[in-house]
């Protein structure tokens, strides 16, 4: 293994970790409270951001072209688990720029700000999903260690957070109120420290010896 692309390894680990981080701190109600919507949703929106450079540099990492019919299956899903995250990881981009904005109008309140997008969850299920699968197969990947079950199922798990926190933070028509506040948050708060602790444990496993690292 290269030093670059070992160093490349890191900084998809650190820029998913990162990225758990703030979603974590803007999750939890007292730091809301605390530092304001303005600032909570900041929070949010910078998350966003280090979420969708790690993931480009995840699917830029190996320097493979979209998948051709030569492709093996391993390797075809391992690809797409990668674009659609990063696809994913726009999505909440979107969201989070959009709820700061509202939360800067002086007439928002601490509902109005962010809450978990239900298209960029859907997409963090399905390449959850893709990886999964990649993982089932991995030693015909192009590199084995690309995809490892720890990474894989604590990704899974996080996006099964995230989709409970987008169904809480569903908007009742009638009333204008949300399902649950409390699993909008907590599904994010949850969600995020599993995708920190997969960053975490792939982060680990990152050797400047040549060891294959291991890309959760």
């Amino acid at each position: 293994m290269t030093r670059d692309r070992i160093i490349r390894l890191r900084r998809e680990a650190w820029g998913f970790a990162t990225g758990s981080v703030f979603f974590a701190v803007g999750a939890v109600p007292q730091y809301a409270e605390a530092v304001g919507p303005v600032t909570t949703n900041l929070t949010f929106v910078v998350g966003a951001v280090f979420f969708t450079l790690a993931a480009l540099i995840q699917l830029a990492l190996s320097g493979r072209q979209p998948p051709r019919r030569s492709t093996n299956p391993a390797d075809r899903a391992d690809w797409w688990a990668a674009a659609v995250q990063f696809v994913g990881t726009l999505c909440f981009n979107v969201s989070t720029t959009e709820a700061l904005v509202t939360v800067m109008d002086t007439d928002s309140h601490l509902s109005d700000g962010w809450r978990p997008d239900a298209f960029g969850s859907v997409c963090f299920l399905v390449a959850s999903g893709l990886a999964v699968v990649a993982t089932r197969d991995r030693h015909t990947l192009w590199d084995k260690h690309a995809r490892m079950w720890h990474g894989t199922w604590l990704n899974m798990v996080g996006s099964v957070f995230f989709a409970l926190s987008a169904v809480g933070a569903y908007t009742l028509p009638a009333s204008g109120d949300l399902v649950s506040l409390f699993w909008a948050n907590l599904g994010t708060f949850l969600g995020a420290l599993c995708f920190l602790a997969a960053a975490l444990l792939s982060r680990r496993s990152i050797h400047t010896g040549g060891t294959p690292a291991a890309v959760s």
